[in-house]
């Protein structure tokens, strides 16, 4: 068994080679422990290996006293809706999330709470414990939630104006839910690549990579949208890009969400972490809320919403989590309505909503490939080297330095093979200035590693 598949916030690796059978049904087994005399609800996304990880699951669940039900093909936040709305004791999402094609992982909920650190390393602990399972592939008792989910979504929101919407889902999962809502709330949309399809033939489905909103981009100008959005693999996080073809950035988007969240609940706490500009933090304060930095994480960023009694946090990937007439998990689905809720009484185009945001030049997030075994030592070195060099240095997740006229941040992905670097300034010259000086110092500590 490849320990590595156990990671910070879920289970995850290459799924032909890392997600074998009989990992996979042990696995199943240990979750039908802790579910006890209870149900076990696994959901999956698009990806052709789910199937086969859903069954190997639901193998070794069955081998338990518990009961295991079949949620089906769907999104990510439709797994998490199951979860507030059947309550059953754990529940599952066979995902991979953003990753490639090739790869497909575990989300794990017990209860309302999601398993994430020790409770991850406590399941893998258990797994290598556990017996091999030789029964059968157990017929399983299917239940769909999407109706109850979309009438859920649908049921908020009645737009007085209808918008033209591109929207990109990269073949992932959410696609032909996003059209069917957007359409049944009175928007025309102009889809991409909304056929779920899980081996991505057209894009990554990964909205942070500029790359990928390439098409997106050029849609909404020869389309004449009023703006257009773009979804990952599972459908938890969300891109935007305005009426011009310009990205809207993950904290941008935070911005203008929490300025419409403010209006109506002064004084409240929004969240966001590492990789958000300054600019997020300065323009929440301005509207009188209270804006917090956490480590980056959708667990993380949840059991932090729960303990500050925030109402909306975010994150620079694009997760958007409501507390505010919501649930306070991330869904891509229902950010883009509140989104649009805003945009549609806006006075003027979806750019004039980020209007009053100072600007500043910022990188969008920086991936370099890493090996998982070395990737976080050379996060602690580069640590040790900017201290030594007088930095001041923010270590709640990585390392983000301050310098004269911006920041730069480098961490190690808790999903991924990789280091992430962003950086933000006052100039183009200082940003290549701050980027460069964070190289140099990521080289000095590969040497000393």
């Amino acid at each position: 068994m490849n320990k590595a598949i156990f990671r910070k916030y879920d289970i995850r690796g290459i799924a032909k080679t890392d997600l074998d059978n009989d990992t996979v049904s042990k696995l199943g087994y240990v979750l039908g422990e802790m579910a006890g005399n209870g149900v076990l609800a696994i959901g999956r996304d698009c990806r052709p290996s789910g199937i086969r990880l859903r069954d190997q699951l639901a193998k070794g669940a069955s081998a338990t006293s518990c009961t295991v039900i079949d949620l089906g093909e769907q999104t990510t936040p439709m797994t998490y809706f199951a979860a507030y709305t059947l309550k059953p004791e754990i529940t599952v999402m066979i995902t991979g999330s953003h990753n490639p094609a090739e790869y497909n992982g575990f989300k794990t909920m017990k209860g309302l709470h999601t398993l994430w650190g020790e409770a991850i390393t406590d399941i893998q602990a258990q797994v290598e414990q556990a017996p091999s399972v030789t029964e059968a592939i157990p017929e399983i008792e299917k239940v769909s939630i999407r109706a109850s989910y979309m009438d859920r979504l649908r049921s908020e929101f009645a737009p007085p104006v209808s918008l033209k919407i591109a929207v990109d889902a990269g073949n992932g999962t959410g696609g032909d839910c996003a059209v069917e809502l957007l359409e049944q709330l009175g928007h025309r949309v102009v889809p991409l690549f909304c056929t779920p399809d899980g081996s991505f033939p057209n894009h990554h489905p990964d909205p942070t990579v500029l790359e990928n909103l390439e098409i997106l981009r050029k849609t909404v100008v020869k389309e004449k949208c009023n703006l257009g959005v773009a979804y990952d693999g599972d459908a938890d996080r969300i891109g935007i890009v305005d009426e011009n073809g310009d990205v809207i950035f993950g904290d941008r988007i935070l911005c203008v969400l929490a300025d419409a969240l403010l209006l109506d609940n002064p004084g409240a706490t929004v969240i966001s972490e590492v990789k958000a500009s300054s600019v997020f933090f300065t323009d929440v304060e301005a509207h009188g809320g209270k804006a917090l930095m956490l480590p980056t994480g959708h667990s993380i960023i949840k059991e932090g919403m729960l303990k500050e009694n925030a109402l909306l946090a975010g994150e620079m990937s694009g997760h958007i989590f409501f507390r505010d007439r919501y649930y306070g998990y991330d869904d891509a689905l229902y950010a883009t309505l509140r989104f649009l809720e805003i945009a549609e009484k806006a006075k003027g185009p979806v750019s004039s909503l980020t209007d009053h945001l100072p600007p500043v030049m910022a990188t969008p997030e920086i991936r370099e490939n890493c090996d998982d075994s070395i990737k976080f030592d050379l996060v602690e070195k580069v640590k040790q080297i900017l201290y030594k060099q007088g930095y001041t240095v923010n270590v709640i997740d990585g390392v983000r330095v301050e310098f004269q006229n911006g920041w730069g941040l480098l961490r190690a992905s808790n999903t991924q093979p990789v280091l992430v670097m962003r950086f933000e300034a006052g100039t183009l010259e200082q940003l290549d200035e701050y980027e460069g000086k964070m190289r140099a110092i990521l080289d000095k500590a590969r040497e000393e590693l």
